[in-house]
């Protein structure tokens, strides 16, 4: 089975207001039947990331969790240089998470990967407060979402 997961295309978002903030697109390609999905591609912010590494964190038991690029305000250098380590951070941080079998096994990780909904709305889908079970989400989201694999082309 082979998952390939990419953070790219980082854009910044509200640029030049004191609410901006970048945001990833995140292209996963797999095989596995772990997914349900088995290519998808979703926007993804930092602070989202955080998120779900606290939920893997309080779910996975005793399995440590990768850690994520730090939460740096002090950066020396430029914000195209700061942008690309946290993208190479966020990516590695996730390519572990998809390698792990317990982490893989949670469905709030498969609702960041392959659904848009926001942190509140994964919560409710997860505890079954949504109008959609987790699986309804995600191919809810895949079928509506077909542009993506031609953008991305069809790379394995």
């Amino acid at each position: 089975e082979v998952t390939t997961v990419r953070v790219q295309d980082p854009r910044v978002q509200n640029e030049g207001s004191w609410n901006s903030y970048v945001d990833y697109k995140i292209f996963l390609h797999t095989n596995s039947k772990a997914f349900t999905a088995k290519t998808s591609c979703v926007r993804r912010r930092y602070r989202e990331f955080v998120w779900l590494k606290r939920q893997l964190q309080r779910n996975a038991g005793l399995v440590p969790v990768p850690d994520l690029p730090g939460k740096s305000t002090f950066f020396v250098g430029s914000t195209d240089e700061f942008i690309e380590k946290r993208r190479q951070g966020l990516q590695q941080f996730l390519e572990k998470v998809v390698q792990n079998v317990v982490l893989l096994s949670d469905s709030r990780l498969h609702l960041f990967l392959q659904s848009q909904l926001s942190v509140p709305e994964m919560e409710a889908c997860v505890q079954g407060r949504g109008p959609q079970t987790v699986t309804e989400a995600i191919l809810h989201y895949a079928m509506s979402n077909c542009g993506w694999v031609q953008e991305e082309g069809s790379r394995p």
